[in-house]
């Protein structure tokens, strides 16, 4: 499933990701910080106006946020 439509507060693995999809900067700060496939990872929570934009996604001890643009380039598995 997409990152974008996976269910809140719920560990995934990211399976793949669509690195054409996202601008080469983006992907550049997304892998420095550890998401990658194989990570495991948990959406927190989505922005509460128009797009739902950005979601919060817990990466090992961090929090980062991610534009709803690149969260549907992201395809996860649930864990539980």
């Amino acid at each position: 499933m997409q990152l974008q439509i996976a269910p809140l507060r719920r560990p995934l693995r990211v399976d793949s990701i669509d690195w054409l999809a996202i601008p080469e900067s983006e992907g550049h700060r997304l892998r420095s910080l550890g998401l990658e496939e194989g990570a495991v990872i948990e959406p927190l929570h989505r922005g509460i106006l128009f797009f739902r934009d950005p979601l919060a996604v817990r990466v090992g001890r961090m929090t980062i946020a991610l534009r709803r643009k690149v969260a549907l380039a992201i395809y996860c598995t649930a864990l539980d």
